[in-house]
């Protein structure tokens, strides 16, 4: 029969009395934690304390003072010792795996507006949850305690990379087309037959988005002694910008290149063009490009047909920009030439871009791939 006593009664909420039941029965938790279950359940099931210490095989005191701290804090809470005064409260490696557990998740996950955690933010969580989830030695954890948890582990939650999904279920086999033909182009570079005039290999792509930006006061130069630098005013004027569409040959380094205001099929077209006017009639044009719309397009599409066998397309996978030789020189370009240029309209801009070309083809400079090319057998 139950007993009677001035102790209150232990009340479980059914969710913490399965977790005390499954806790009772396991065999790999520590030892006084399935006791300590143990005494709640049969408490709470109206068992004296006198049977409950004779079950177990302990003493009253020890039964006691478990029921007493279950009734004040609550039955998880009453699984583990609590901290102590006058002693630091130890963080033991289950506390540690939890916080780890915590920052491995997004604040939004778990009921914030956030989305990547804060060190005062995830101190905060922690030290609300911290007992109902057993791990009561954090109560009183500081942002600078958890900053070391996730340094030592090289968690870090309030930090973002990003990185590029491979999308395209052809990429190894277009990757591999892309580097069958870096590893020709190597080829005929060892044999020195640079200019061959059987065909061209050319990679482009196009630069959109250069703007054309006029100062409202002029450039200060330096001044000696006084300023080692251009100083420039803060405040600009925006003219709109152009597109550069453009190939470089990766058998001469020479750069094919038009600057337009759009970049469509007729601009890609006009391109191709001057293509067919620069090599020798009889020679195969090879192009390394993306999948643009503009390539593939009815228009597009409708002037190879005018000119078979002139045009061989080679596309890089989606997502695989990379691949493309061109964006050496495009990147080459953004540092030197559109690094803080200043023009006064479109059309000085577009002039500015193409005397670089021409700049640039005085003394052509061949872009040579590396990577991957000895996996790649010509036969």
């Amino acid at each position: 029969m139950p007993f009677k006593s001035q102790r209150p009664m232990l009340v479980l909420l059914p969710e913490v009395k399965k977790e005390l039941e499954v806790l009772s029965r396991s065999r790999r938790e520590e030892k006084y934690r399935v006791e300590r279950s143990k005494m709640l359940l049969a408490y709470a099931a109206g068992d004296s304390v006198s049977a409950i210490a004779r079950q177990i095989g302990t003493n009253r005191p020890k039964v006691e003072r478990c029921i007493n701290k279950a009734l004040q804090f609550g039955p998880v809470a009453s699984l583990r010792d609590l901290p102590r005064t006058g002693k630091r409260a130890k963080i033991t490696p289950e506390d540690r795996a939890w916080v780890l557990s915590l920052a491995c998740q997004k604040p939004k996950e778990v009921g914030y507006s956030y989305e990547l955690w804060t060190t005062r933010l995830l101190a905060k969580h922690i030290r609300q949850h911290c007992q109902l989830s057993g791990h009561a030695s954090l109560l009183k954890i500081s942002r600078g305690t958890v900053s070391k948890i996730l340094r030592r582990s090289n968690i870090r939650p309030h930090k973002m990379t990003y990185y590029l999904e491979r999308r395209d279920p052809e990429f190894e086999a277009k990757m591999n087309q892309v580097l069958y033909v870096y590893k020709q182009v190597a080829m005929l570079h060892k044999a020195e037959n640079g200019g061959s005039s059987g065909y061209a290999i050319l990679s482009y792509d196009e630069k959109p988005g250069i703007q054309a930006i006029e100062n409202t006061a002029p450039d200060l130069p330096p001044v000696l002694g006084r300023q080692s630098n251009i100083s420039r005013d803060h405040e600009y004027i925006r003219h709109g910008t152009v597109s550069l569409m453009a190939g470089i040959d990766l058998l001469s380094g020479v750069v094919h290149g038009i600057v337009v205001d759009r970049h469509r099929s007729r601009e890609f077209i006009r391109f191709l063009q001057n293509l067919d006017k620069h090599y020798p009639p009889q020679a195969r044009i090879r192009i390394i490009l993306d999948n643009h719309s503009a390539h593939i397009s009815k228009e597009t599409r409708m002037y190879l047909t005018t000119i078979p066998n002139r045009f061989e397309f080679i596309f890089t996978p989606k997502h695989g920009s990379w691949l493309n030789l061109i964006e050496s020189f495009f990147g080459k370009m953004a540092r030197t030439l559109l690094r803080g240029i200043r023009v006064k309209t479109k059309d000085e801009l577009k002039q500015r871009i193409e005397k670089y070309l021409e700049e640039v083809n005085e003394t052509p400079v061949i872009y040579r791939w590396k990577y991957g090319l000895d996996a790649i057998s010509v036969i």
